[in-house]
């Protein structure tokens, strides 16, 4: 039998389309049921003798539970008790609509044979088919329609076999409305909560039913209601609440801090844990936090946390000393922007609504709907959120665009770029155009306010493969015996003019960003590899700082001045460091490298007698090979004297220029400064050193570079190098200022009372507006308003130190997914490592052979855990009967854990010490192939 529905639909254009949409309906869908003489079905699955022990209905019966009843009391049909149910056609596309993990849970129960649940598809059924009837609702059409069924049920299991047997129907229902209809229609009706409460034998009925309902409850209100703007502004005026940015852990899904700024230099740090007190707050989100009572403040968790595994309470609450603890009370301005990441699809075939899981762990997973789920399996993708409900888990999404194939390495940097708010789009036509002509030559009005350096020796000395070459160097003796040492700069401000279209694009984008074999460009190529670089052999504008020194390095003169110089030799570092060791060559160069070299030596003496630190961080290199363009060897960076020697030079001109423009312009110079670290961030430094028996003095830079010199452990040469590794950890993070908005201008690692950044204007459009400054402080260029305004200078500032910080975390991503390509094509590999960090679960271990850390899990989810105690005043973990301290030596397996596409990580796993149960034996690593050839 075939019903049709015809109704005529407007289109765009204007026009009326007749739309018709066909129903079928049979009379071969057959009951179900054994005791039916009439069904000509092969097997049925709802049984003959349909009896549970129940005190209301003790007579053989089948249970018909309507839409609510499934959704609201699933676990009650989980029970093993209850058997012999019709879940009809109705319910089950409702149930699908509106729960996709309940309608999951019922298909399971369907599909276990031994609960005999038979679906019965209604709307297809000659006699059970309805159609909605004018001005009755879905809801009420959809009631009806299973009232129908109970109905037609109950009438044809009516044979004589049946009834002899006593078989009724029964239909479950909490809904008052659709008991009462259906007690008109004459059908059996049961509430499920009477009905379950009857059941004997069901195990713990009263708690099922409970946990049902608290579920329901929790699902309509799981998060706090967010006060509004009005009340939230009024607490913070009275103290009562405090406004700050709501930071997200890495590490521990369940725990955040706000950042609270307060006056001047003070800052406060709320913690925050658990996700009511969360209370759909985003990563950077700008919030109110309420505090909690102090006998309810807690410390930072100690446990690693994967994924959003279940929490044991004893792990997850620190006992260390506790921190202000409070709560987020409601949402001043939200930071959402579209998130990478990729999608969980449904397990219900030809669901829309499915979870994306972003692939920073910082973002909460977000819900959206999509009926593209099979094509974006595998893919990158990009999710905005729209909202999150107080009843909802997780926000609420849509689907922004697809970026390419997971773990495909442009698909990958794409990410990588998005993720950290890098701009790396290609430059405009409008930025373009502010280029110079090529072919392009200095002209005599260059040289009215420039120096002709062109005579002088001057090299540069870089890393390999470096094409934007900022700074060269010169050194030669003068007439009276004084040395007179030059450090010139490319004069990148002669080619961006203030405020064109170049100017804001270099200022926005802040700085260049270094990825494993890609550079993204702060100015275009043509300046940044070519008119600015500083390359040997043709004539280049600079800006030169000139000093008069005696052998003793002691400045005795500084002159600044615009310049044209013609470099003699672009030299590596190792180049530059063969040429001071070899005795053979003596030419100008390498004279002028050795004066250098020598007074650099003295200057770095100076530098760390007056407290400068020297602290160490493994930096890594990666040949790649020149086909394929994957990663066939890594190592760490090795550093010679000559990195040093330019180093010393570089800051002592960025100081010397810092000194000057703030002289000129104490309002509005562009300054760097670098704050001394709180005392409590030196607490692991301390008590890792007390492990050791070594004590450490923070009290000042000079007490730290001074203790750092004399840390030495016998018969452990890499213990200072482990020591220094953590210092670094212990840092502020240096930021630019403007010298009218802030009174605090010391370095603290170079102990410095002044610095900036004059030296690499390629890459750095801090370095431009300093050199604008110092040309005007010299009379070689003008002034414009903008740089003269403090608070302009000021929102500049924070814009670089952004930039500055996302650029860092780029590259360190880049080396991550490097790393992680490197290790895919090598199995497992053992290394020797120390331990660096000590956690509740975990030891976080150095390979000082890649540079590279990782985390060894002894809770892991496929292990019995064993028997674990954290001391938090060592910090040790006690694993077994071994004990870990920070600094021990272990040796662990390396490999790459690819079954989270997303969230590929280096695993490890412990080797030695050898911990029955625990470590893992090591495996026969193969010799490795010839290397291929290598792009250097």
């Amino acid at each position: 039998m075939l019903k049709s529905k015809t109704f005529v639909k407007k289109t765009r254009s204007g026009g009326v389309m007749k739309i018709v949409r066909e129903h079928y309906l049979r009379d071969d869908i057959w009951c179900g049921s054994e005791v039916c003489a009439e069904c000509k079905q092969e097997s049925a699955v709802l049984q003959r003798d349909a009896c549970i022990e129940s005190n209301l209905c003790t007579y053989p019966h089948y249970l018909i539970p309507d839409t609510n009843v499934v959704l609201h009391q699933i676990d009650v049909l989980e029970d093993p008790v209850i058997r012999n149910v019709i879940i009809l056609q109705t319910v089950l596309q409702e149930v699908r609509h509106r729960s996709a993990p309940v309608y999951k849970r019922l298909k399971d129960i369907i599909h276990e044979k031994e609960k005999h649940f038979y679906t019965f598809t209604n709307e297809h059924h000659r006699d059970t088919f309805i159609e909605r009837e004018p001005g009755e609702s879905a809801n009420d059409r959809n009631d009806r329609a299973i009232r129908v069924a109970t109905k037609w049920y109950s009438q044809h299991l009516k044979t004589s076999e049946s009834d002899a047997e006593g078989l009724k129907v029964v239909l479950l229902t909490n809904d008052q409305g659709n008991t009462q209809k259906a007690e008109e229609s004459s059908l059996l009706v049961y509430k499920c909560m009477w009905s379950m409460f009857s059941i004997r034998g069901s195990t713990d009925p009263f708690k099922k039913l409970c946990v049902s309902t608290n579920e329901i409850t929790s699902s309509k209100v799981l998060f706090p209601e967010h006060l509004p703007l009005s009340r939230i502004q009024a607490g913070i005026k009275s103290g009562s609440f405090l406004q700050g940015s709501f930071r997200a852990s890495r590490d521990n899904y369940l725990e955040a801090t706000v950042f609270v700024q307060g006056e001047g230099e003070d800052s406060t740090e709320v913690l925050i844990q658990g996700l009511q007190n969360l209370n759909r707050a985003v990563h950077q989100d700008v919030v109110a936090v309420q505090l909690l009572p102090r006998n309810q403040w807690v410390a930072p968790s100690a446990v690693v946390l994967q994924d959003e595994g279940t929490i044991q309470r004893g792990m997850f609450w620190s006992e260390a000393a506790s921190k202000p603890t409070g709560k987020i009370v409601g949402i001043i301005k939200r930071s959402w922007r579209p998130y990478c990441g990729m999608l969980n699809a449904s397990q219900i075939k030809e669901s829309t609504r499915h979870l994306f899981t972003p692939a920073d762990r910082r973002i909460p997973r977000i819900r959206i709907e999509t009926r593209q789920s099979s094509t974006l399996a595998g893919q990158r993708i990009m999710v905005a959120i729209d909202g999150w409900p107080k009843h909802s888990r997780y926000p609420n999404g849509h689907f922004v665009r697809s970026l390419g194939s997971a773990g495909e390495k442009d698909t990958e940097q794409e990410v990588l770029l998005l993720e950290h708010d890098v701009p790396h789009q290609d430059f405009s036509q409008a930025v373009l155009s502010f280029l110079p002509k090529m072919p392009w030559a200095i002209t005599p009005e260059d040289m009215v306010k420039r120096e002709d350096l062109r005579h002088l020796t001057v090299c540069s000395v870089d890393p390999p493969g470096c094409t934007d070459i900022d700074d060269a160097l010169h050194c030669r003796e003068l007439d009276n015996g004084n040395l007179e040492v030059g450090v010139h700069i490319a004069d990148v401000s002669h080619f961006i003019r203030p405020g064109n279209a170049m100017d804001k694009e270099a200022a926005n984008r802040g700085t260049t960003v270094y990825l494993c074999g890609k550079r993204i460009d702060m100015v275009p190529e043509l300046l940044s590899s070519n008119l600015c670089s500083l390359r040997s052999n043709v004539e280049r504008m600079a800006f030169s700082c000139i000093w008069e020194m005696n052998d003793k390095a002691e400045i005795l003169k500084t002159r600044f001045t615009k310049s044209v110089i013609n470099s003699k030799a672009s030299l590596t570092y190792a180049e530059a460091q063969m040429r001071i060791d070899d005795t053979t060559m003596n030419d100008d160069i390498t004279q002028s490298l050795r004066g250098l070299n020598k007074l650099a030596k003295i200057l770095k003496r100076q530098r760390i007698e007056k407290g400068a630190l020297t602290l160490s961080s493994l930096e890594v290199r990666f040949h790649i090979d020149s086909e394929t363009h994957d990663p066939i060897d890594l190592q760490t960076k090795e550093l010679m004297e000559t990195n040093s020697m330019v180093e010393e030079f570089m800051l002592l001109a960025n100081i010397s220029v810092a000194q000057k423009i703030y002289d000129e312009f104490p309002d509005c110079a562009m300054l760097r400064k670098h704050p001394a670290p709180p005392p409590s961030n030196y607490d692991i430094l301390l008590k890792a050193a007390k492990s050791k028996n070594v004590e450490i003095h923070t009290d000042s830079a000079k007490a730290l570079a001074d203790s750092l010199d004399g840390a030495k452990v016998d018969g452990f040469p890499y213990f200072n190098t482990l020591l220094r590794i953590l210092a670094t950890r212990c840092m502020m993070q240096a930021v630019y200022f403007c010298s009218g908005m802030d009174s605090d201008f010391h370095h603290y690692g170079l102990a410095s009372p002044i610095y900036t950044h004059f030296t690499s204007p390629i890459r750095r459009y801090a370095d431009i507006i300093v050199h604008r400054l110092l040309a005007v402080a010299i009379a070689a260029d003008s002034t414009y308003p903008d740089l003269m305004d403090k608070h302009k200078q000021s929102a500049l500032a924070n814009n670089l130190n952004y930039r500055h910080k996302m650029s860092q975390y780029a590259q360190r991503a880049s080396v991550a997914f490097h790393t992680q390509l490197f290790f895919k094509s090598r199995g497992i590999l053992n290394e020797a490592g120390y331990v660096l960090f000590v956690r509740k679960n975990a030891i976080i271990v150095l390979i000082p052979k890649f540079g590279l850390e990782g985390t060894v899990f002894f809770d892991t989810k496929d292990k019995a855990a064993p028997n674990l105690v954290f001391d938090e005043e060592g910090p040790t973990l006690k694993v077994e009967q071994h004990n870990f301290c920070i600094f021990d030596k272990v040796k662990v397996t390396i490999s790459l854990d690819a079954s989270n596409i997303q969230h590929q990580k280096i695993r490890m796993a412990l080797i030695d010490p050898v911990i029955p149960g625990v470590s893992v034996p090591a495996p026969d690593v193969e010799p490795q192939a010839k290397k291929p050839k290598l792009d250097r």
